[in-house]
């Protein structure tokens, strides 16, 4: 019995240096898993800090745009006034060099932020302008005879496509 009893006792010795092995083991992987929840709880904070600054960021950089703008109308306003102030006078000299005055101002502010005008003469483009109707002409079929409204772009977007009327060609029935 004192064999058994002996292996026995091992057999517990071992199973303790197991267990206190495994307890180690779940210690450790505890430590590693804490560590890592900590880091992700970190970088999800300095996302949401990011986040927000972007957030700041974009609004900053639109009202800026916005600041320069309107700085850029305010002497557009000025004139429109001066305009009116000749208007109640009945001052037609001034009143008509005034409206003049306010929109090479209002172009001009408008050019300062990027705007252009589409250039409507030449071939119909389908990208920069909009056909209201085609018409018998002396001109090439396809031509650009006449622009009924004006077409802008701000950079390489079309804000407004210009109006236009495009060339049929010479009228048959006068020439056949």
């Amino acid at each position: 019995m004192s064999h058994e009893t002996e292996n026995l006792t091992n057999e517990t010795e071992a199973a303790e240096v197991v267990e206190d092995d495994l307890r180690t083991q779940v210690t450790a992987a505890e430590a590693r898993a804490d560590e890592h929840l900590k880091d992700l709880q970190r970088l999800a904070a300095e996302f949401d800090n990011y986040r927000k600054r972007v957030v700041r960021d974009q609004e900053l950089s639109s009202a800026r745009a916005k600041e320069r703008v309107v700085k850029d109308l305010l002497p557009v306003v000025d004139d429109l006034e001066r305009a009116l102030e000749a208007a109640e006078q009945h001052e037609e000299a001034k009143l008509e060099e005034g409206v003049r005055l306010v929109h090479r101002a209002l172009q001009d502010a408008l050019r300062r932020q990027g705007l252009e005008e589409i250039d409507a003469g030449g071939r119909f483009d389908p990208h920069v302008h909009e056909a209201l109707l085609a018409q018998a002409s002396d001109q090439e079929e396809g031509s650009v005879i006449q622009v009924a409204q004006k077409g802008y772009r701000l950079g390489d977007l079309v804000l407004r496509p210009a109006r236009v009327v495009v060339s049929a060609g010479p009228d048959q029935e006068t020439n056949g």
